[in-house]
């Protein structure tokens, strides 16, 4: 009778399974994306071209549909393991699809172009991630 009632219980644990990782996964789809962006400036890099650099990528904000917020910073940390990176941009899009229309955007390819051209930028690094609890 025992065997009987786990064969029973088996099909339901399993779609009850299937319904809890379809949610976790729309729920992940739908949730915001962190982008961080760090760069190191070249030594020669004028505080103004840092802050011509820094404006232009603040302003995908109001450009870009699906930016929830930016907001940047110097490396403060004691620790002295930033290999040379100085300067982090923090941006929150409302979810994993409006980053992936952000990366072909023609704001944010100009925004490199701008960048490009400025000469001042020796390395970048990103990393993107879903906030979990």
């Amino acid at each position: 009778m025992k065997i009987r009632i786990a064969y029973l219980l088996l099909p339901i644990l399993a779609i009850a399974l299937v319904g809890y990782a379809s949610t976790k996964a729309a729920s992940e789809k739908d949730s915001p994306v962190r982008h961080v962006v760090v760069f190191k400036y070249k030594e020669d890099a004028t505080p103004e071209q840092v802050q011509k650099v820094t404006d232009a990528f603040r302003n995908l904000k109001d450009q870009i549909p699906g930016i929830l917020s930016f907001e940047h910073g110097k490396n403060t940390s004691p620790e002295k393991l930033d290999q040379g990176f100085t300067n982090v941009y923090l941006l929150t899009f409302e979810n994993a699809k409006a980053r992936d229309e952000y990366l072909p955007h023609p704001k944010h390819k100009e925004f490199g172009k701008i960048l490009g051209e400025s000469g001042i930028l020796e390395g970048v690094f990103v990393v993107d991630y879903q906030p979990q609890e």
